[in-house]
């Protein structure tokens, strides 16, 4: 089983000089590259010059990351995509699990491993955590990660296990599965594409699965930061567009409608707290979601999977039963 493991790069080169050496030295079972998106640093000329068995991708333009990606992997030859952030530190044996399920399931088409914060070791990272579901309204949440409130790793989730969404900070595919659904959504740019990419997964049959023996370690908000009114303004409005696209028809409308009350709630609570730049995040994301609905709703499949959540609202869990753990929210739910 071929493997192309494929680190998406943007002016990053400190960071592929941090974590790169991690990469190369556990993938030997793996062809590793470095898909280059349109940088203006010497990121490229580093790598050339400092890792001469990583390949090298160069994309013409920076279409973020759903763009990037379905750009360079066109020119990767692979049965499994591993993409991979560039602030992410692997470690031994952490590619040996994951082939060996691929190769023992056939209906598995993506998974997730362990993802631990690369500041904090002992606690799980806000982008996958332990792998991700979604609410009925499609609020992202991970075992190990509600909201804020992450989790130590005590080994409570040292469990294989089915899930809703691998995180795209570590995300492992088949890589004709990835050609069958066309790859990432380029209308997202960034932020929730993968949660896209694996609902349409599901929606064709495909399972997705947590791999606890396999580990990694994420930065986080080295592209990003977590704060910032940009990444609102595109986790609200991608939210909506794959609402739009993957839920069931009979629950459309009216998830939409409830969704955008709570996205009208959260705006209120970050204008009290005087966060007005992220009030006219969520402004700015559903002016933008309006503006493409039409186009989107295009994009449904014919068959959506009825039974996609596991809690009816994440929100209501969280901010009014208290709930922080995510094995106390199945144990109440």
């Amino acid at each position: 089983m071929k493997v192309a493991v494929v680190i998406l790069n943007w002016n990053g080169k400190q960071l592929l000089e941090q974590f790169l050496p991690s990469v190369v030295q556990f993938s030997k079972e793996a062809t590793v590259y470095v898909a280059d998106n349109a940088s203006t640093d010497d990121s490229v000329a580093f790598v050339s010059a400092n890792f001469p068995t990583v390949s090298i991708v160069v994309n013409s333009t920076n279409t973020g990351y759903a763009g990037g990606y379905n750009e360079a992997l066109q020119h990767i030859e692979a049965d499994i995509y591993a993409l991979v952030n560039s602030d992410i530190e692997v470690t031994e044996n952490w590619l040996q699990p994951i082939i060996n399920t691929f190769q023992n399931e056939p209906t598995t088409a993506i998974i997730q491993p362990k993802i631990l914060d690369f500041k904090n070791k002992d606690y799980f990272e806000y982008a996958g955590a332990a792998g991700g579901f979604i609410d009925q309204y499609g609020y992202p949440f991970c075992r190990g990660r509600i909201f804020d409130t992450l989790e130590k790793d005590n080994g409570q989730y040292d469990s294989n296990q089915e899930i809703f969404w691998a995180s795209g900070a570590c995300f492992f595919i088949r890589s004709a599965v990835y050609k069958e659904l066309n790859g990432f959504d380029t209308s997202f740019f960034a932020h929730q594409e993968e949660i896209d990419l694996c609902w349409r997964a599901i929606n064709k049959g495909y399972s997705i699965q947590y791999l606890f023996e396999s580990k990694v370690y994420h930065v986080g908000g080295a592209t990003l930061q977590q704060g910032n009114p940009k990444k609102t303004e595109l986790n609200f409005r991608n939210s909506l567009l794959m609402l739009t696209k993957n839920l069931p028809e009979k629950d459309l409308y009216k998830v939409l409608f409830i969704r955008m009350i709570l996205d009208g709630i959260a705006g209120i609570q970050f204008l009290l707290k005087g966060k007005f730049n992220h009030f006219l995040a969520i402004l700015k994301a559903h002016v933008a979601f309006y503006a493409r609905y039409s186009e989107n709703f295009k994009k449904r499949s014919d068959f959506q999977r009825s039974e996609y959540y596991i809690t009816k609202s994440i929100v209501y869990s969280y901010f009014v039963k208290k709930i922080r753990f995510f094995n106390d929210l199945i144990m109440f739910k």
